[in-house]
């Protein structure tokens, strides 16, 4: 593969740290780990289009962040066997941007966008006609003077990625013949990463510990492999040859991850609703100032695990701390017969 294709420019994919380096991404269906509902239906697809010898469907991607929709769309290049070009819709700045990226796709190769909600409308209006009937239309000079050129495009397929869907527009939303969600991962197939990783890394660690860095990685892949460098790197301080589970779990907690995987935001996010607000509802938006976070931080990292795991309730009138947050955090609650609704105040 060239260098233009083995290089990220995504937002999601380029946080990684060294540990995420191309010699540990999966590159094939045989090699992924999980998702396996999409990689069956994905592996239908592709043998379809490859049958017919033509461009695979566009596809869309969503789901929390760190679950591996860059590395499949990686995949889906490598079954198909064309080249794929990544970009990062935040760098899309003008409609001649994405217009000189789609004109150098050769037939059938991927355009994969991450991060495609944040697409500007006007950049957004390009990928239209681009989608459906392969053209795009470019303008040369301004004002009376301006003038229109329709340049032809290959078939190409756009893989786009997002972590807010609801965020698309229906017009592009629709565009996309292949929608699918990426879940949360089982912890069984996540101590099966952190095996499949720790030997292209050449660590040694038992399978008891590997389940217990899997147990504390919140469902998400990426996470695991971090912990797993991470507890690595104690390992090495150390001096251990081999990491057991207890050395594991010890290093965890060092790292401030619990056995829930919660580390200090969620703690700080589920104290501020139940000891700040008497375990909501609350808005978003003072959640936000509490914790002075970004709204999208706490909507795309914070709280889907915890959703995931029963901790909060999303409601029309805000987030609600559960009964599972209220042991967590050790405290009791009780209802106020002043408040009509049944709204919650906290015995502290």
């Amino acid at each position: 593969m060239d260098k233009e294709n083995q290089s990220l420019t995504n937002a999601e994919e380029t946080s990684y740290d060294n540990l995420e380096t191309n010699s540990i991404r999966p590159k094939s269906f045989y090699d992924f780990i999980g998702q396996k509902n999409i990689k069956s239906k994905l592996k239908v697809y592709i043998e379809s289009a490859k049958k017919q010898d033509v461009s695979l469907d566009h596809i869309l991607f969503y789901g929390p962040p760190g679950l591996g929709k860059t590395t499949l769309a990686q995949i889906i290049a490598n079954e198909l066997g064309v080249a794929i070009k990544s970009v990062s819709a935040p760098v899309i700045e003008r409609q001649g941007d994405l217009a000189s990226i789609l004109t150098t796709l050769g037939e059938k190769d991927i355009l994969f966008i991450d991060e495609i909600h944040r697409l500007r409308a006007v950049v957004e209006e390009v990928l239209y006609s681009a989608m459906e009937d392969f053209f795009v239309d470019i303008k040369v000079g301004e004002g009376t003077s301006a003038k229109s050129f329709r340049v032809k495009l290959p078939r190409f397929t756009l893989i786009g990625a997002t972590t807010r869907s609801g965020l698309l527009s229906k017009p592009l939303y629709d565009r996309f013949g292949i929608v699918e969600r990426l879940e949360f991962y089982t912890e069984e197939d996540l101590a099966s990463i952190v095996k499949r990783s720790s030997a292209f890394l050449n660590i040694k660690i038992t399978d008891s510990a590997s389940v217990s860095i899997a147990s504390r990685s919140r469902g998400t892949p990426r996470i695991a492999n971090r912990l797993l460098r991470r507890v690595f790197d104690f390992a090495t301080v150390s001096n251990v040859i081999k990491i057991d589970e207890d050395f594991a779990c010890d290093s965890m907690e060092k790292l401030g991850v619990d056995k829930n995987g919660f580390e200090a935001l969620d703690k700080q996010y589920l104290n501020a609703i139940i000891k700040h607000y008497n375990g909501g509802p609350v808005g978003i938006d003072t959640i936000s100032v509490s914790l002075s976070e970004q709204i999208e931080t706490i909507e795309d990292i914070i709280e889907p695990y915890l959703i995931q795991c029963g901790f909060i309730k999303r409601t029309p009138k805000g987030r609600v701390a559960t009964n599972k947050a209220f042991s967590y955090l050790n405290v009791s609650k009780r209802y106020d017969d002043n408040y009509k609704d049944g709204s919650l105040f906290v015995d502290l």
